[in-house]
């Protein structure tokens, strides 16, 4: 049922996060009452916090188009999974982590101070998927840099020597807007082209 949902959020590539979260269906009675025993939140929880987290960075993201920035929302890709936004020239994953503390190290990230998770090596591993899926259709490289972005979070702790992946707060993402890229203009609008067609994403 999550799944369909999703797909139904994410009916093409450039979906617009302004607007209401989609209505979910009613959780049954007992299992609202069993994740409130056990203090455990439910599938629909994580998922509408996960989807409010994408709506907030989008939100952000959106702005930098006055910056001459291009940027698209949900893009889903193969396997039931998608990519949360693409500023061309940069995959971004956000993960919502309301009032928690988040550790940054070279290559691992930690939740007040819980196990590492793979974080850091997963936005990486998009990048290079999202590059491979665009030059596919462009006749030239496509840069594709990643950037994990923390939503809701208390603090966030970057220590990394060594880090290839862009790390912000949502607030912070403004601070791609002066960057500038290896794209052409005129590569720009065509690698934007590309990326707005679901075909193109389909065996991504």
């Amino acid at each position: 049922m999550v799944r369909a949902l999703r797909q139904r959020v994410q009916a093409r590539p450039g979906l617009s996060t302004d607007g209401p979260l989609p209505e979910l269906p009613p959780v049954r009675a007992w299992q609202r009452f069993v994740s409130l025993v056990l203090r455990r939140p439910t599938e629909w929880d994580s998922w509408r916090r996960g989807l409010a987290g994408e709506k907030r960075v989008g939100a952000e993201l959106d702005r930098l188009r006055r910056h001459g920035w291009h940027v698209l929302h949900s893009i889903p890709l193969a396997n039931d999974v998608d990519l949360d936004h693409l500023l061309i020239g940069f995959s971004i994953n956000t993960k919502y982590h309301q009032g928690r503390a988040v550790w940054v190290g070279d290559d691992s990230v930690k939740v007040d101070h819980g196990k590492l998770a793979p974080y850091a090596r997963k936005s990486r591993a998009e990048a290079r998927r999202v590059a491979r899926v665009l030059e596919t259709y462009c006749p030239f490289p496509v840069p594709v840099e990643p950037v994990l972005v923390f939503v809701g979070v208390a603090d966030l702790k970057v220590v990394a020597m060594q880090l290839s992946v862009r790390v912000y707060q949502e607030r912070q993402v403004s601070a791609l807007a002066p960057l500038s890229g290896a794209l052409k203009p005129d590569q720009v609008e065509q690698v934007y082209r590309v990326a707005r067609h679901r075909q193109a994403w389909r065996q991504a």
